[in-house]
């Protein structure tokens, strides 16, 4: 008898944790600092992240831009003074 209150005490034990377990799974956020992070505070974080990204993917897509239309320049240059020979 005493083996089945254990065993049905184990479901409950379970839940009770996952339970803990969830709770604990939004604290994981922190400032570095050991502050929780707020809703509000996550979300302005995630905006600036995003931010930062979408700059740096522009800038390089720039940069490639510029490099192609440089490579381009030089092999105009090369073509016509190729064709003199």
């Amino acid at each position: 008898m005493a083996m089945r209150s254990a065993i049905g005490v184990l479901p409950r034990l379970s839940q009770s944790s996952s339970a803990a377990a969830a709770r604990t799974s939004s604290r994981l956020f922190s400032d570095g600092k050991g502050r929780v992070l707020s809703e509000e505070e996550k979300a302005a974080e995630n905006v600036y992240i995003q931010k930062m990204e979408r700059e740096r993917m522009e800038k390089l897509k720039k940069k490639a831009e510029k490099e192609k239309a440089e490579a381009e320049k030089e092999k105009a240059e090369k073509k016509p003074a190729e064709s003199h020979k």
